[in-house]
């Protein structure tokens, strides 16, 4: 049973990629069934909760990433799971699994923006099924690679939701290069997701295919900005070396 459970959790974590997918699929039904008018999405206040939430993803992700030093735990690759260090300071002091808290947030935001509150427990509870999965392939390696160094570590640090007590500084700067170079992508899918969402409720409201009906004012302003700032970090990072920091990494 645990080989098994290691087995699946490295499986989901290659595939990972496709879960946004899922839940695209999964919205659109709960939208077309007309299950989603809990809540007006065009509504400024809702949006910017929604928006909000998803942005708590992303700065947890960018405190993670910004204190993140090179050969880091827990980093998963095509051949297995890879390690030189065990991060234990900074965010992971508090919590073992800081980018997938990010993850959450940052999805369960986009979610929340169907407007329909028991989608959002049922995909609350996928993420926690899918990526306790991944957590347990991810410690039972650091448990092999690291034995009564990580089990110390586990033991007083909680898995997903943080304990603020047991904070202790990183030891090291906070790069904001290394979050501009690495988080570019998840800003960017952000507000395309919620653009997709906003597109898809307002065609089934309005039934009309002009742009002032498919989308909201806000997301016409925000999405454009969203773009230019993904092409300009995406260009410095392919065509330069200003967002290079040397000794950092990202992991996950």
């Amino acid at each position: 049973m645990v080989e098994e459970l290691e087995k699946s959790g490295n499986w989901l974590f290659r595939w990972r990629s496709f879960l946004p997918l899922v839940l695209y699929v999964m919205a659109l039904i709960v939208m077309l069934f007309g299950w989603d008018d809990q809540m007006n999405h065009r509504d400024l206040t809702w949006i910017l909760v929604c928006l909000g939430v998803s942005f708590l993803g992303l700065i947890v992700r960018a405190f993670t990433v910004g204190y993140t030093p090179k050969g880091t735990s827990g980093r998963n690759t095509a051949e297995g799971q890879v390690a030189e260090v065990l991060n234990t300071k900074g965010i992971y002091s508090m919590v073992r699994h800081p980018l997938y808290l990010g993850n959450f947030f940052m999805w369960v935001g986009i979610i929340m923006y169907v407007g329909n509150w028991w989608f959002t427990a049922l995909c609350t509870l996928m993420f926690w099924l899918y990526y306790e999965r991944i957590m347990f392939a991810e410690e039972a390696f650091l448990t092999r690679k690291f034995g009564s160094s990580y089990k110390k570590w586990a033991e007083i640090t909680p898995p997903f939701l943080p304990r603020f007590s047991n904070y202790e500084a990183a030891g090291m700067m906070f790069s904001m290069k290394n979050v501009l170079k690495r988080e570019y992508n998840g800003f960017f899918a952000v507000f395309i997701s919620f653009l997709f969402l906003d597109v898809i409720k307002n065609y089934l409201d309005f039934e009309r295919f002009e742009l002032d009906f498919l989308i909201d004012p806000f997301w016409m302003y925000a999405v454009p900005v969203s773009f230019v700032i993904f092409i300009t970090l995406r260009t410095l990072k392919k065509k330069t070396s200003a967002l290079d920091v040397k000794g950092r990494e990202y992991e996950k």
